[in-house]
């Protein structure tokens, strides 16, 4: 049986790169003087980096619009679709979208854009840096549903970033418990903060609990630590480690693309 991410990406242990929006209007950093004019260039610009290296699919995401909020301004969401809309004839793989961290407006954004899938957090009450963190699953089926868009698959975080939950549990009944009772497509596993890996025994701890629910990396994953990783989930998606000198908010590497997936490409011909 093909699974959900093969279904997707054609391929087995597909690479999502990350494309990351410069600040959006209405966020504390945006740049009045560059405007959209320069988020669309930077955006055509990683993206034609990511296929030419050759990953298998790509995320947009508002990653530079901090402070984070849980909920996203009309700025955002109004740019994001623009953009994705102007880029989306040059994207030749599939995509997804990503917005911090707001599920009814990551999936408004992608149903316009006719996106792939998105990434959000969707279940559990968690205590961090932006405070308390609620979530309402049923809500966001039920917007997905209003809006016709269950064609657009839910990578669930299984664990976030930047907090922790308020009520902690093994990831292992988490894990169960969120395939039981919320329905995600794909699970992805994060480490603490943006561009730092999970420990390996929580990719393995979930995958062996996650049944036929696809399960990827969502942090922290390198040229160094890519092949240890693909042995125990079904996939990646990857930021940081594409980035100019390994930092998130720089712009796309070529040179790192190239050399991460030909290690990939490598460890797929094993």
């Amino acid at each position: 049986m093909v699974n959900i991410l093969e279904g997707i990406f054609g391929v087995e242990k597909p690479i999502i790169g990350m494309v990351h929006f410069l600040p959006l209007p209405g966020n504390y950093l945006y740049d009045d003087i560059g405007g959209i004019e320069a988020i669309l260039k930077g955006v055509i610009q990683d993206v034609e980096k990511l296929q030419s290296g050759g990953v298998d699919g790509i995320m947009f995401c508002n990653e530079h619009d901090r402070p984070y909020s849980f909920k996203a301004g009309v700025g955002t969401i109004a740019a994001m679709s623009y953009v994705i809309g102007k880029v989306k004839s040059q994207v030749k793989v599939p995509f997804g979208v990503d917005v911090l961290w707001d599920p009814i407006a990551v999936l408004g954004i992608a149903k316009v854009a006719g996106a792939s899938f998105v990434r959000e957090i969707f279940t559990n009450e968690y205590a961090g840096d932006m405070g308390m963190w609620h979530t309402n699953c049923h809500e966001v089926f039920s917007y997905r549903k209003l809006i016709k868009a269950e064609n657009i698959k839910l990578f669930f975080n299984i664990n976030a970033e930047f907090s922790a939950p308020v009520a902690p549990r093994p990831l292992s009944v988490v894990t169960k418990s969120v395939i039981m009772s919320s329905l995600p497509d794909a699970l992805l596993v994060s480490g603490p903060v943006t561009g730092i890996v999970a420990k390996m025994n929580l990719f393995k701890e979930i995958k062996e609990n996650a049944g036929e629910v696809p399960v990827l990396a969502n942090t922290g994953v390198t040229s160094e630590t890519v092949e240890d990783i693909l042995k125990e989930v079904d996939g990646a998606i990857i930021g940081t480690a594409f980035k100019v000198d390994g930092i998130t908010w720089n712009p796309v590497s070529q040179e790192r693309v190239n050399k991460l997936m030909q290690k990939v490409n490598s460890l797929r011909k094993i």
